[in-house]
């Protein structure tokens, strides 16, 4: 069994004030691509990375991200689509993985991912089918409708769910292709497997495996760094 990341790395930096695309915005002493992916790279347990980009940016990343940081754990640069969804898909398309492979997918601007986690969020994935990186939820959440609150939900039954997530490759690869039949659009990969049917078991994640999607939270992710606080 091998086990392949995918990383989604097109976002824009609209959200973050940025003139680039955010995961090329510097944390510490390389850009916020290149650190999550020498992390990944790291680990004994990832056999293959494969960065999915937009398609004009494949060089760049090539040159500025893989090659400037020795990244040679990373296979292929793929062009993404539209939505993350599609990248994914393009993503599962051109990795090469055979259907008992372990697939993660995994933000390429959340660095901080806990790296004990990831050899067990595949084997569990191995052996379910699916599994994702979770935190239970620390605040109490409400249902709204138009403005008014319509329920408080039970938060001893709610998780804030993180990547990277974890599939066998036929798995996600069914559930992927399915949706796109029929036009099923879901916000993460795990809701493809829960909407085509398939269970999802939760690994506990970390709070500081947080997205970097606002100037906030890169401001936070620099403090966290400077102070040691997560691993570099």
């Amino acid at each position: 069994m091998a086990v392949h990341a995918l990383i989604p790395a097109a976002g824009s930096g609209r959200r973050m004030g940025a003139d680039g695309n955010k995961q090329y915005l510097e944390l510490g002493d390389r850009p916020i691509l290149a650190r999550t992916l020498a992390r990944l790279a790291a680990l004994t347990c990832i056999d293959a990375l494969h960065v999915i980009v937009p398609d004009d940016e494949r060089s760049f990343c090539r040159d500025q991200v893989v090659d400037r940081f020795g990244l040679t754990k990373v296979r292929s640069i793929v062009a993404g689509g539209v939505e993350r969804q599609d990248s994914v898909r393009n993503g599962l398309a051109a990795c090469g993985a055979a259907d008992d492979d372990v697939i993660l997918i995994h933000d390429g601007v959340r660095p901080f991912f806990p790296t004990a986690q990831i050899a067990v969020l595949a084997a569990a994935a191995a052996v379910e089918g699916a599994a994702v990186l979770a935190i239970p939820a620390q605040d109490t959440i409400k249902e709204v409708v138009a403005g008014r609150v319509v329920r408080t939900l039970e938060r001893g039954r709610l998780w804030q769910v993180q990547t990277p997530q974890a599939f066998r490759f036929a798995v996600i690869d069914e559930a992927h292709r399915r949706a796109l039949a029929v036009g099923f659009a879901g916000t993460d990969d795990a809701a493809l497997v829960e909407w085509h049917g398939g269970p999802v078991a939760i690994v506990p994640g970390s709070p500081f495996n947080f997205k970097l999607t606002t100037p906030a939270d890169l401001a936070l992710a620099r403090a966290l760094l400077a102070a040691g606080l997560v691993e570099g």
